[in-house]
């Protein structure tokens, strides 16, 4: 435990801090009483309740109190103290009624408190360090009061949807409250960018928000966000890029489409140093840059595939008020322990109002936000109609389910996952790889060229229905050198599909200009299939997607439904409509399976070692939590003894007996109780730390099993509302019992059995309502794929269904089949006119798509209406078009 007294912190951490802030720190002098000096921090300043230990002195006048303690005393339960001071201390100006001066610290020389006493919503915080002079004369001159009255009267967005512009109400809301921290929640799809930008744009322009930094984690979304903001009309006639600088980091010019002229501009370093009252921009950034820039480049973080383009990033003195307001796009990430601290360290170091967007959000992300202000989640806007739902087709792979096992005397391909170099092997004894380790260890190309086959075979029904293949991404297992499961997917599915070299590509961060082929593929005819790994999880957006292949096993809900978001989307260029999508589970259904059984806000650990092992052996050292460490220093070793090759071990044997790594970690916590500083001095000996890191590994060959065999199968899976999927045997099994148990308090089936006269349009919304309204949500189209699948039908129409579903024997027959027999049926004794066949031909088309007919349909349909109405059409048929009605409605439940 640090002893160190108050003087000590103060001269070795709190001044420094506030000499870094731009503070002098300098003696009272009774002569500053008269005449206030500017920019220094004076230590003692007296006021009726004692001396203050610092007086933040700037342009003749006593900006703040400072109260400071030594190290052991937590900062935010002292800052009451720098009240009273600043209730007790002479100066002329009055903040606040009781309040001398305006602004309030407290500090123990590594947290710092802050509290701005000028208005009573004004909640005291932590800040990363004190704020500059320069920052708290921005302060003064900002009049919140007026700000906020502004930002009521800029009038909504028409162009918004309501449940943005909720959105944007909620956080102006919990800003007006005093609340700095929040998050958004929105499905992928519904415009969350959006949402934001025009948020930005009613922030800066009512002065509540200036200088606005927008950070994402990918260059793609960075890309993408610097689109959004230069294509968004602020106000009519004015995009916003022509109403507030837009600055980025630096870009290819492959990160943009050829025919945009929006040259990017780059940030400037001097807006990030020097930020001035003045100023009023966006930056958009991605974290791992800011972090460098924060930081340093040793402490930046790199995360996800082909984000590169920072080289020019360096360490810069940024202030804790260069920006006002931040944004956190796609703030949900499964980061490692490490990179989470990074990202929560970047964050911190603003003194800024901060806004989280995600689609998925984690524990960890509200835990940081605090205040989950608005929430739209996906089920919410497939029933609004502004996302799409998705299908499900079930692929089962015994190779995926059940692993690999390979025999005795079986060839296989071994390959140096280093090199890339293959040799034939003949194995000398049988070897089983379990599920976990395909395309791990061991990669069976048969299983890939099957599950592929069985997608095309969706692909090609898909393209006979609507006349168009299916943009398809498939999510693969990796794309490591050598031993690639997207590229080997790639040739794969060239083979399978047989429609050119350009029809199926890779994206992923090994490829040349990953960002340039996502445009490609999200604007282009081909690719129509692309493989990638997880650069396509998020955030990019590409409407006219229609298949999602999971060959990719995942473990996160919030991975998981960030691939979902790929394909809700509605495509305004599709015709026919995308109306759904469907996803592809390769592992026999266990993935939706797993992930409907959780819940909206997970809890998903930090991936990867918090801390290394050289923090672990100095918290054992200083005897911070010795069993607990202990026991962690022990798995490391043993994960390392599981890893290493044999040259490991014999440089080990420098510090251990015989380098046997696993018996020193058996071991260790005896030798620590027995001779402490003996085995400490191995495990603080440098070199020792530094081969725990650096221990050559054992190299592993990478199994090519061309002669498995795979089994592979499919089936449809019927999606009753969310989060539920059935197989369509045990669908119609359910719609068989559903028709049975009801069949009395539905008066349409009612008709459709037993009273066919009576059969209308109301009797057919009454049938469509009562089915879809099910918790079995028994949709036509739910309904249609079942029977598809079942008894290979397609198109069966309503009326079909539930006869069979109520006798056995009733035909199956497709709207038009059944039109078409209840037409010849009614006017096989009549002797047609040219113009009567005519007006039948237009009944017939009506009814092929609505089933039931009435004289109001002449009035409105304009197939109809427009050939003259009911009045015309009367007179055609002789008066006689009540009846004929009457009986083409009576037949078509009858045939």
């Amino acid at each position: 435990m640090v002893t160190e007294s108050e003087k000590v912190t103060r001269q070795t951490r709190i001044d420094p801090r506030l000499a870094s802030a731009g503070w002098e720190v300098a003696k009272f002098h009774p002569s500053m009483a008269g005449a206030i000096p500017s920019q220094k921090a004076v230590e003692e300043w007296p006021t009726e309740a004692g001396p203050a230990d610092y007086a933040l002195c700037d342009e003749h006048a006593v900006r703040g109190v400072v109260e400071a303690k030594k190290l052991t005393v937590g900062a935010q339960g002292i800052l009451p103290q720098a009240e009273r001071y600043a209730r007790a201390i002479k100066v002329d100006q009055v903040w606040r009624g009781e309040f001398h001066v305006p602004f309030l610290y407290s500090t123990n020389g590594e947290e710092t408190w802050f509290h701005d006493v000028r208005r009573p919503q004004n909640r005291s915080r932590r800040v990363a360090t004190f704020h500059t002079p320069s920052a708290l004369r921005e302060l003064l001159e900002r009049d919140s009061e007026a700000e906020f009255a502004k930002l009521r009267t800029i009038p909504l967005n028409p162009e918004l949807r309501p449940y943005q512009v909720e959105a944007n109400t909620a956080i102006e809301q919990t800003v007006a409250e005093g609340k700095r921290k929040m998050l958004v929640t929105m499905a992928t799809g519904t415009g969350k960018t959006l949402m934001t930008v025009n948020e930005i744009y009613r922030l800066m322009k009512s002065g509540v928000a200036r200088r606005v930094l927008f950070l994402v984690d990918r260059r793609a979304l960075a890309a993408q966000t610097v689109r959004a903001f230069t294509s968004f009309e602020a106000e009519p006639g004015l995009k916003f890029h022509k109403l507030y600088p837009v600055y980025s980091q630096r870009f290819q010019q492959t990160d943009f489409d050829k025919d945009e002229k929006f040259d990017p501009n780059v940030m400037p370093n001097s807006l990030l140093t020097n930020p001035k009252l003045g100023d009023a921009f966006v930056y958009v950034s991605t974290i791992q840059r800011m972090s460098i820039n924060l930081f340093g480049r040793d402490a930046g973080i790199h995360f996800g595939e082909g984000d590169s383009g920072d080289e020019d990033a360096k360490k810069l003195d940024i202030p804790i008020h260069a920006f006002d307001l931040i944004v956190a796009d796609e703030c949900h990430r499964g980061y490692s322990a490490k990179e989470l601290s990074v990202w929560r360290d970047t964050l911190d170091w603003f003194d800024a109002i901060k806004v989280g967007l995600t689609a998925t959000p984690a524990a960890h992300t509200m835990a940081y936000f605090e205040n989950l202000v608005y929430r739209y989640d996906y089920e919410r806007a497939v029933r609004e109609g502004y996302l799409v739902d998705y299908d499900v087709v079930r692929v089962r792979s015994d190779v995926r389910m059940n692993g690999v096992f390979l025999h005795q005397g079986e060839q296989v391909d071994q390959v140096d996952p280093d090199s890339g170099a293959r040799q034939l092997d003949l194995l000398e004894d049988e070897r089983a790889y379990d599920a976990s380790k395909v395309e791990r260890e061991i990669t069976a190309p048969d299983s890939n060229r099957k599950v592929l086959a069985e997608l095309k075979k969706y692909a090609e029904a898909h393209e006979a229905e609507t006349g168009r293949f299916p943009k398809i991404l498939i999510f693969a297992a990796n794309d490591l050198p050598h031993v690639s499961h997207a590229d080997q997917l790639v040739e794969l599915a060239k083979d399978v599909f047989g429609r050119g070299e350009s029809f199926v590509g890779k994206i992923t961060g090994r490829v040349d200009r990953p960002l340039q082929k996502i445009r490609e593929f999200r604007n282009r005819p081909n690719p129509k299939i692309v493989v990638t790994v997880d650069l396509l999880t998020t955030g990019v957006d590409i409407p006219d997607l229609e298949f999602l292949v999971f060959l990719r096993p995942v473990k996160s809900r919030i991975l998981f439904e960030q691939m979902l978001g790929r394909g809700t989307r509605r495509s305004p260029d599709l015709t026919p409509a995308k109306t759904n999508f469907t996803v592809f589970d390769c592992f026999d259904g266990t993935l939706l399976e797993y992930f409907r059984a959780t819940t909206g806000m997970t809890i998903e650990p930090p991936e990867g070692d918090s801390k290394t092992i050289a923090q672990i052996v100095e918290d054992i050292w200083q005897n911070r939590d010795r069993d607990y460490n202990t026991k962690r220093l022990v798995k490391r070793l043993q994960r390392i003894d599981k890893n290493m090759s044999g040259e490991a071990r014999d440089l080990f044997a420098r510090f251990i007996p015989d380098g046997d790594v696993a018996s020193f970690a058996e071991d260790l916590p005896a030798k620590l109780r027995g001779d402490f500083a003996g085995t400490m001095k191995i495990l603080r000996d440098a070199d020792f730390l530094k081969l725990c890191v650096e221990y050559p590994r054992a190299r592993t060959h990478f199994v090519v099993a061309s002669g498995v065999t795979d089994t592979v199968e499919s089936e449809v899976l019927i999606k009753a509302g969310i989060g539920k999927e059935y197989k369509p045997d045990d669908y119609l099994q359910l719609f068989v019992r559903f028709v049975e148990q009801h069949e009395r308090e539905i008066e349409a089936v009612q008709i459709l059995l037993g009273r066919p006269n009576d059969w209308s349009a109301d009797a057919l919304r009454e049938l469509r309502d009562a089915l879809s309204q099910a918790p079995e949500h028994f949709t036509e189209d739910n309904l249609q794929r079942a029977f598809n699948a079942t008894h290979h039908k397609a198109l069966v129409d309503i009326i079909s269904m539930v006869k069979r579903a109520a006798i056995d024997e009733a035909p199956l027959l497709t709207a038009e089949e059944r039109v078409n027999a209840a037409v010849a049926k009614v006017t096989a004794d009549h002797q047609l006119t040219d113009e009567q066949a005519k007006w039948l031909e237009y009944i017939r088309q009506h009814l092929v798509q609505n089933l039931s007919i009435e004289r109001e349909d002449f009035e409105v349909i304009p197939i109809l209406f427009d050939r003259g109405g009911w009045g015309r059409a009367n007179r055609v048929f002789d008066g006689q078009l009540d009846d004929l009605i009457k009986e083409l409605n009576k037949e078509l439940v009858a045939a």
